[in-house]
């Protein structure tokens, strides 16, 4: 595991020691899981993640290329 080392505001740095304390945790554990809940590693791509989705809509064929579908749309 990679060491890093940041600079924190005196009260940023009161309020971790704080949270760390009432999690039973490490200060490194809740920087860690914090970076984690905003911003999720993702494993796969959108598209990979909603290929079940492809072709489970019923409708028109040629939706995406004949303009005759939008007639009247935004009007």
């Amino acid at each position: 595991m990679r060491t890093i080392s940041l600079k924190l505001p005196d009260e940023l740095d009161q309020r971790l020691e704080t949270l760390a304390k009432r999690r039973r945790t490490s200060r490194s554990e809740v920087i860690r899981a914090a970076l984690e809940a905003f911003e999720p590693a993702r494993a796969e791509s959108f598209t990979a993640a909603a290929a079940d989705l492809v072709g489970s809509l019923v409708g028109p064929k040629d939706l995406a290329s004949a303009p005759r579908h939008m007639l009247g749309y935004g009007t």
